[in-house]
């Protein structure tokens, strides 16, 4: 029945290409005919998924990415200790340091840049419920875009969705880690400092909270988008059936 159906198609296509020279049509329908005599395999692989499997081993890989997420950066260290996301003296800080270490201001640098990291691990795990909230109210067409879409099409729908909440959430808990570890006295030693310099600009600098709630954000969708690909990528990340069946 098959063979019977292919042969009528390219009969079909045959005589449209003999009464019209127009081949803009022949290569529109070239490409349908490919679409239709397929390989069985290449068909079931297309088709053997449901909406429902999809949607569901979706949503259950990107619970595993939220809580791999939250659990690598809300831990002593998860800022830290991984140089990717590593928060940093503030830009024009940063072109001081040298100049700061010399006059035995090091000490104070270095601690400086640890608190405004261990601030951001102290609000990462208020990010868990509003990214969950945000896979709750994904619907079947965010699902198809995330499934069909970029190697990041996932972190960047969270991210369209969850940034303003999370900085919300963010700045109370970096607010409160911030006095407990001194940041913002620590940061306006350095800065006074600074502005002794001849000629030097205070354009642009923006206030220690602010700084580490942005970098503090930058890190946790670096990080999801990295637990993103491995799921994508990794077969060893695909720790369930549903898993192994959608990301296969």
């Amino acid at each position: 029945m098959k063979k019977k159906t292919i042969m009528i198609v390219i009969l079909f296509v045959s005589s449209l290409m003999l009464l019209s020279p127009a081949y803009a049509q022949f290569d529109f329908l070239k490409k349908k005919l490919g679409a239709i005599v397929k390989s069985p395999e290449e068909t079931l692989k297309q088709t053997s998924l449901s909406d429902t499997e999809i949607g569901q081993g979706l949503k259950e890989a990107l619970k595993v990415g939220i809580s791999n997420t939250v659990s690598s950066v809300g831990k002593a260290g998860g800022y830290f200790n991984n140089e990717n996301i590593k928060i940093p003296l503030p830009q024009k800080l940063a072109l001081m340091d040298s100049a700061f270490r010399k006059i035995g201001m090091g000490d104070m640098v270095d601690n400086f840049v640890l608190s405004m990291n261990q601030a951001a691990e102290a609000a990462a795990p208020s990010a868990r419920d509003i990214f969950l909230d945000a896979l709750l109210e994904m619907n079947f067409d965010d699902v198809q875009k995330i499934y069909q879409g970029e190697e990041n099409a996932a972190t960047t729908y969270f991210k369209d969705k969850t940034y303003t909440k999370l900085a919300d959430a963010f700045r109370p808990q970096v607010d409160k880690a911030l006095a407990a570890y001194d940041v913002t006295n620590k940061y306006n030693t350095l800065l006074d400092k600074y502005k002794t310099i001849p000629f030097s600009s205070t354009a642009n600098i923006i206030s220690p909270d602010e700084y580490v709630v942005q970098k503090a954000l930058n890190g946790l969708f670096f990080v999801l988008g990295q637990e993103e690909a491995k799921i994508r990528q990794d077969p060893a990340a695909r720790t369930t059936e549903i898993l192994q069946k959608v990301f296969k």
